[in-house]
């Protein structure tokens, strides 16, 4: 077997603002493994600024992978700790064993009869672009909306929150949060009871990661469930796991499988998590169309609940053409298109 990975730079539409910083290009790598006529792909796809693995250990990683192919698919916990890259090699091999054809798991989502309902994302900006974004998700059919928060004065984007709720109540809208660790300890609890009368679904990361006493404080307390999402980085081990979740006892995971361990990795939280009735539902992070094909294919085969968070595939001007497609509120697969890879990623 042989492997090589490519660079590729993805250029986003609008710039993409979190609390964490502005976007406006972000760098994949894919992996590809062959062997004759076969081959499969992986993407990895580390975030600056949220991944722990630099461009340099990714891209070292990669080039000792292709050096030995085989010695790192049967040694997975070789890259446990660069989780961007296992999920890479992860998904390559699958997509290897199941003939190249990018159907990682064949279901009714992949034969086309089956979408994934996904939350409309809304990202951080002012308020005039906000309110636009919104609008725009509602019209397209959307009931369920993610808001970045965090960026803006919390008193705007509190009256942004109320300006949906008093144009369309609980029943019609769901709202989910993400502050993405921005509030600070102290002040958590007094803006989520600010926050609770608007009929919040949850939010994610309300205080920054690595506090677990304040979380668990906060999760016990908040009137909004806490789901945890930064909070999972570079915890790998079984025990490591347990321990968070005993510990926070929040009420929700979000889970990556390019930041939370493949899906090896995302696939131990799942479990851990079902014991103690925490409930989860998947994200991308904003891979191509590529890994996004993947992570769906997964999510929908886990019998994930409820609206996942996968609708990034049109956030990009040069995203690889695929057969992902969203309508209305879900993500679906055409089962009569094809993944149209541009030249310079061609498999040679």
């Amino acid at each position: 077997m042989k492997a090589h990975w490519i660079k590729y730079h993805l250029n986003f539409k609008k710039t993409a603002r979190t609390s964490h910083g502005a976007y406006d290009t972000r760098t994949v790598w894919y992996l590809i493994l062959k062997d004759g006529a076969n081959s499969g792909i992986g993407e990895c796809a580390p975030l600056n600024g949220l991944s722990k693995e630099s461009p340099e250990q990714v891209e070292h990683l990669l080039q000792e992978i292709c050096n030995n192919p085989e010695d790192y698919l049967w040694s997975a916990e070789l890259i446990q700790h660069i989780p961007s890259v296992h999920f890479a090699l992860e998904t390559a091999w699958k997509d290897f064993n199941n003939g190249g054809t990018k159907i990682l798991y064949p279901s009714a989502f992949t034969d086309g009869k089956a979408g994934i309902p996904i939350n409309g994302l809304i990202w951080m900006g002012d308020e005039s672009y906000m309110q636009q974004q919104i609008e725009d998700k509602l019209k397209s059919g959307f009931k369920c909306l993610k808001l970045k928060i965090g960026g803006l004065d919390f008193k705007q984007e509190l009256e942004i929150l109320k300006s949906i709720r008093r144009k369309y109540n609980p029943q019609e809208i769901t709202l989910r949060l993400d502050a993405n660790g921005a509030f600070k300890p102290e002040e958590a609890l007094e803006k989520l009871y600010e926050l609770a009368p608007l009929h919040i679904h949850s939010i994610e990361q309300p205080i920054a990661a690595g506090q677990w006493d304040q979380m668990e404080m906060v999760c016990r307390e908040s009137p909004i469930p806490i789901a945890l999402d930064e909070e999972l980085i570079g915890i790998h081990h079984s025990n490591d796991k347990i321990k968070l979740l005993e510990t926070v006892q929040p009420s929700f995971l979000i889970l990556k499988p390019s930041l939370h361990g493949g899906f090896s990795g995302c696939t131990e939280w799942i479990s851990l998590a079902g014991t103690r009735h925490i409930k989860w539902w998947v994200t991308s992070y904003l891979e191509s169309n590529i890994g996004l094909n993947a992570i769906s294919q997964w999510a929908y085969q886990t019998g994930a609940k409820g609206y996942q968070g996968l609708g990034t595939g049109s956030l990009y001007v040069n995203n690889i053409p695929s057969p992902l497609e969203i309508k209305g509120e879900e993500l679906w697969f055409n089962a009569n298109a094809k993944f149209q890879m541009p030249e310079n990623l061609m498999i040679p």
